[in-house]
């Protein structure tokens, strides 16, 4: 059985014996992973946090148990799953997936340390008082260093160095009622560039290809993705209609371009799975949430695939080759 296999199996079917009588059964302490996503397009993810994991000398099965809740895009059972897992005493859990994840968690429990793996920006979630003093019993990696507006001015700047003819461009974001997105920085984003910001939203499969049809009635000629968990389980489905509406896009995700997107620029999604790893680590040995910093990112990755470069008849700058992290041919 492959790796990646193994650990789709873990993240699924070991959630059919109950956390009580395997706890019981070990004597080990167990680690309750909140997702708002879905297993099967995290494999990567679960293992790097494992991999966190290990680096603390703590192995699943072995000296602790993880025990998986999956909310498959459903925020709405998010804080039916955190009850759940604080009703069976886990030791830590692993908020991730979005910000709705660590917020589920922390209106469950003010004792049951938190780790979390989000997105935007934890203060302004009003998850901790600050990164440094993140106070009480939640912490964890926040993968934006810098505001939403902020990285979308760069994603931008990259469109335009790949595709300069673009004027109109697409941003496609999640409706959700936990979004904290300025629409006014980003049409400003937009504006500073010379580019005309389109606002696409949708939340449901049906509702990516309507924002997509849309896109083509407003002559949009580029397009930016939200680094939202709702779009990144869809990705393949994103990067086909974008493909197949010859819209050149950037996404703030390397899992983009590993499925045949065109570019991505932001942070590692993996490295910040494996130092939640490192924390819940670090709480099972002892360590108080209160007493470890929100972690941000040091690093923006720039991605590129060619090929999907060379389908919408795109010639990409060998500066921007250059300027890369990774290169796909």
């Amino acid at each position: 059985m492959k790796r990646r296999d193994f650990i789709a199996l873990l993240g699924g079917a070991v959630a059919a014996c109950p956390i009580g009588a395997r706890a019981q059964q070990s004597a080990v302490p167990v680690i309750g992973f909140l997702n708002s996503g879905s297993p099967r397009e995290r494999t990567h993810l679960v293992a790097a946090f494992h991999q966190g994991l290990g680096e603390t000398a703590r192995v699943d099965g072995r000296n602790v148990i993880i025990e998986y809740r999956w909310a498959q895009g459903r925020y709405d059972r998010l804080p039916a799953l955190a009850d759940e897992l604080v009703r069976h005493q886990v030791a830590v859990i692993a908020a991730t997936g979005d910000t709705v994840s660590p917020r589920a968690a922390k209106a469950a429990t003010t004792t049951i340390p938190i780790v979390f793996v989000i997105g935007g920006d934890p203060v302004a979630a009003g998850l901790v008082p600050s990164f440094n003093r993140p106070g009480g019993n939640i912490t964890g990696v926040s993968l934006v260093a810098s505001a939403l507006a902020e990285l979308v001015a760069k994603q931008l700047e990259l469109l335009h160095e790949l595709a300069p003819q673009a004027v109109v461009v697409g941003i496609l974001l999640n409706p959700k009622p936990s979004s904290e997105v300025d629409l006014s920085q980003l049409q400003t984003a937009a504006r500073s560039k010379g580019l005309e910001l389109a606002v696409l939203r949708a939340n449901t499969d049906s509702g990516i290809e309507a924002a997509f049809a849309t896109l083509v009635q407003k002559h949009a000629e580029a397009l930016v993705i939200d680094p939202d968990v709702f779009f990144l389980d869809r990705r393949q489905q994103i990067v086909a209609l974008a493909a197949r509406h010859g819209i050149p896009a950037v996404y703030s995700r390397r899992e983009y371009a590993a499925v045949g997107g065109l570019m991505s620029y932001g942070t590692s999604l993996a490295n910040a799975y494996r130092q939640a790893g490192i924390y819940a680590g670090r709480v099972l040995k002892g360590e108080k949430p209160a007493d470890l910093p929100v972690l941000q990112p040091t690093k923006f990755e720039l991605v590129i695939y060619l090929q999907a470069a060379k389908a919408l008849g795109l010639k990409v700058p060998l500066a921007l080759q250059v300027a890369a992290d990774e290169v796909i041919e």
